[in-house]
């Protein structure tokens, strides 16, 4: 008889990435379109020397960079292969079958994995308007209840929970409930009642702050990521990661990135304009666009007929137009679009106008 995996094993549906392409514009996993800093460049090449070693298996100058870049504490910072195994190391410390998490109707796919990896289960909470429900969420709470995810800004709807909400639904957990706010696109977010959960994962014992190097910094190849929150929770997490989980060129580009303002402001600006003139082009066609505060859009195309979102998707791969289905978020009439170079954005309207304006 052959080896057989644990039963909840089974049962998940592994995460899909964004779909690539050869040639033509990828525009299906929210990537900065203007790359990295060249600072990094200078960075990595200068290691490239010395791969024979192992990495800082503390990640010590990094967690040193990001807490004078932020005025935090470095022991209270741990980093990892990405957010995505910060939330895997969460899952492996503080669930165990039976547990449960909560998340948002829209919630980041990677938060019911990592609770099916641990076999436990996910509450869903119903978003209204594609935003995330502070009183259902709270109403979902039982003794089962150890963890409860929010992404803020939310992927893939674009929209986020002003920083009163965030406390009111904190303030609503019990203590023994740990809040993890997920805050990948913080950087991108201009509006003057949001905020990171920074302050919130510095004052608190039961709330952790993640934050990651793919998306402003343009980094997702090194898989670089972080979290900041509570001694004890930064200790769990420790305890389980694998000694090396970051390696060198990440730790050493992660550093050079966040010296490099120029590069950040520049991405945010212009993602900040071709946001807007995304938005207004695609919904001058008659499409509905969800207002997104990121860098993408989720965009509701008629549920049948032919200018549903997978005849829609078709068209733009079709002119080289990579774009992202949503299907596995519930959201099968719905397309979720990064944004791109100047060149793809024109594109993008160019098409989606004539493909609505077909008859």
């Amino acid at each position: 008889m052959a080896p057989k995996p644990l039963p909840n094993v089974l049962e998940i549906t592994p995460y899909v990435p964004g779909l690539s392409s050869e040639s033509g514009y990828k525009l299906s996993s929210n990537e900065n379109p203007l790359g990295y800093s060249p600072l990094v460049r200078e960075a990595v090449e200068g290691h490239l020397d010395h791969l024979e070693t192992y990495p800082d298996g503390g990640a010590n100058q990094l967690r040193d960079a990001i807490a004078e870049r932020y005025g935090l504490d470095p022991s209270r910072i741990v980093c990892g292969s990405g957010s995505d195994e910060i939330f895997q190391l969460l899952a492996r410390a503080y669930l165990a079958p039976g547990d449960e998490i909560i998340q948002s109707q829209y919630g980041f796919l990677v938060y019911r994995l990592v609770a099916q990896q641990s076999g436990a289960e996910t509450i869903t909470v119903p978003d209204k308007d594609f935003t995330a429900d502070v009183d259902g969420m709270l109403a979902a709470v039982t003794e089962k209840t150890k963890i409860v995810f929010l992404a803020n800004p939310n992927n893939p709807t674009g929209t986020y929970l002003p920083f009163d909400e965030v406390r009111r639904l904190h303030a609503g957990l019990p203590e023994n409930v740990l809040l993890v706010l997920d805050a990948a696109y913080a950087e991108y977010v201009r509006a003057n009642d949001y905020s990171s959960g920074l302050e919130m994962a510095g004052s608190y014992e039961n709330v952790l702050m993640t934050r990651t190097f793919s998306k402003i910094y343009g980094l997702a190849a090194l898989r670089l990521g972080w979290a900041y929150g509570p001694s004890a929770v930064v200790d769990a997490i420790n305890r389980v990661r694998g000694p090396f989980n970051v390696n060198s060129l990440a730790q050493i580009a992660g550093i050079a990135a966040m010296k490099d303002d120029a590069f950040t402001d520049k991405s945010v600006e212009f993602n900040k304009r071709e946001l807007a003139r995304l938005t207004e082009a695609v919904s001058a066609t008659g499409l509905k666009v969800i207002p997104s505060v990121a860098n993408f859009l989720l965009i509701e195309f008629p549920a049948e007929g032919v200018y549903s979102a997978e005849k829609a998707e078709a068209t733009l791969r079709q002119n080289g137009l990579i774009v992202r289905d949503v299907k596995a978020y519930g959201l099968p009439n719905h397309l979720r679009i990064s944004v791109g170079v100047k060149q793809a954005n024109d594109q993008i309207i160019s098409v989606l106008g004539e493909f609505m304006a077909r008859r």
